[in-house]
């Protein structure tokens, strides 16, 4: 019981590391990466446009949609 607890504890603090440490350390560094791919990406996707969401603090890379469907997510930038 004991070696389970460790266990999930320990996959707890690993997954908490990777969030908390993967992401840019600044909204600059994020929207340079989205735009950047946003190029990148463009020759083999349309519509693609990057947007600053304030909520969850990332930039999102993103399809407009077509016929009045909804924008398809392709990327997100945590920071």
């Amino acid at each position: 019981m004991k070696i389970s607890i460790a266990f999930i504890s320990l996959i707890a603090i690993i997954l908490g590391y990777l969030y908390f440490f993967t992401g840019y350390k600044s909204a600059f560094e994020a929207d340079q990466q989205c735009h950047y791919e946003l190029r990148l990406k463009s020759v083999e996707l349309e519509g693609l446009g990057c947007d600053h969401d304030l909520e969850t603090n990332q930039w999102i890379l993103y399809q407009k949609g077509i016929n009045d469907k909804p924008s398809q997510v392709v990327e997100r930038y945590r920071y």
